[in-house]
C-alpha cells in the first residue's frame, strides 16, 4: 500500500519559500497549508506577504487569512485545523504542501505536543478578561507567585503566553511547565507517512537583501500604510500577536506622527532582519534530520 504523501517546508521570511511551495503545487498535484502565524490572520495580507489572488486562483491555499486579529492562535490550535486540512487534501487524492516560517507551528504538526488537560472555560474567562482589564504586567504578577518557574520564562508584558499559564497551572493544579515536560503525542512523525521534510536556507547576505527590498517596496507603494491604518480601526489590543507582527508597530509610528517614512522603513528592516536571524538557528537547531534545500 502506497504511503500517503505530505510535504512540509520551512525557512525564514522572506527566503523564497511560497515560490517553491507553488512549484511543488504544480508539479505534484498539490495544495498549500499556511503554517506562518501572522499570515493566518485576516487583517494582514500585504504586510505579511500572503499569496496573491493570482495565485490563490490558480492553486488551492488553506489557513491564510484564516482568523479575526483578536482571535490569537495558538501551535495546538493551528496544529488541529492543519490535520483536518491535511486528511481533507488526502481523502481528495491531492498532496498537502505545509509552508510557512513559524517554526513551532512545525514541530507541532511533525513531532506532536506534550497533552494539557482541558481548561475549565469559567477559570479561561475569569483570566483572560482580568488580563484585559488590568494589563499583563499584574498578571505576570500574579503568576509569579504561584508558578515563578513559568513567569521566569515569559516576559511581564507577554499578556497571551501569561493568561496560558496562569489558566493552566489554577485549572489543572499544575505548571504549564509540568505538562510541557510530558511526552509528546500525535505528530506525523508517528504515522506510517512518506514525509518529505525541508528547510529552505539562503546565504544570509542574500536573505538579508531580500528581507529589506520587500519591505521598502511593501511601504513605498503606499498599500501597507493603508493596511495597517485599517488594522488600528479595529482597536485591537497592542498586546495581540496581530499588533506586533513585523511591521506594524513601525508604520503604527509613523502613521502617528511619531518618526519619519524613512524611519519607518529602516526600524522595520532592521527588525525583520533580525528575526530572519532567529529564525535560521531556530530551525538549524531543532531540524537537524530535515533536508536543507540552498539557494
Amino acid at each position: 500500500m502506497q504511503k500517503k504523501r505530505i510535504i512540509i517546508l520551512g525557512g525564514a521570511t522572506a527566503s523564497g519559500k511560497s515560490s517553491l511551495a507553488l512549484k511543488w503545487a504544480r508539479d505534484f498535484g498539490g495544495e498549500i497549508i499556511n503554517a506562518d502565524s501572522m499570515q493566518i490572520y485576516r487583517e494582514l495580507d500585504i504586510i505579511t506577504a500572503c499569496p496573491t489572488a493570482t495565485e490563490l486562483a490558480e492553486i488551492p491555499h488553506h489557513l491564510y487569512r484564516h482568523l479575526k486579529g483578536d482571535d490569537p492562535c495558538s501551535a495546538e490550535r493551528w496544529r488541529d485545523m492543519a490535520q483536518n486540512i491535511i486528511d481533507d487534501i488526502w481523502q481528495r487524492g491531492k498532496v498537502p504542501i505545509v509552508v510557512g516560517g513559524t517554526g513551532l507551528y512545525l514541530k507541532a504538526l511533525v513531532y506532536g505536543l506534550s497533552k494539557v488537560p482541558p481548561i475549565d472555560e469559567a477559570i479561561r474567562k475569569e483570566i483572560r478578561d482580568d488580563v484585559n482589564e488590568n494589563g499583563p504586567e499584574q498578571a505576570h504578577a500574579k503568576l509569579a507567585a504561584i508558578d515563578p518557574e513559568m513567569a521566569n520564562r515569559l516576559a511581564p508584558g507577554d499578556s497571551q503566553r501569561t493568561a496560558r499559564a496562569l489558566e493552566v497551572i489554577r485549572s489543572t493544579g499544575k505548571s504549564l511547565s509540568h505538562w510541557q515536560s510530558q511526552p509528546a503525542v500525535g505528530g506525523l512523525i508517528d504515522g506510517e507517512l512518506d514525509l518529505d521534510l525541508n528547510i529552505l536556507n539562503r546565504n544570509r547576505e542574500e536573505l538579508y537583501r531580500r528581507c529589506d527590498e520587500r519591505f521598502k517596496l511593501m511601504i513605498d507603494q503606499g498599500d501597507v500604510v493603508n493596511e495597517v491604518r485599517k488594522l488600528m480601526t479595529y482597536k485591537y489590543d497592542k498586546s495581540l500577536p496581530v499588533m506586533k507582527s513585523l511591521g506594524v508597530p513601525q508604520v503604527i509610528d509613523y502613521i502617528d506622527a511619531k518618526i519619519t517614512k524613512e524611519e519607518a522603513i529602516i526600524l522595520s528592516q532592521t527588525a525583520t532582519r533580525q528575526f530572519a536571524k532567529r529564525q535560521m538557528t531556530w530551525f538549524r537547531n531543532q531540524f537537524q534530520d530535515w533536508n536543507i534545500i540552498n539557494l
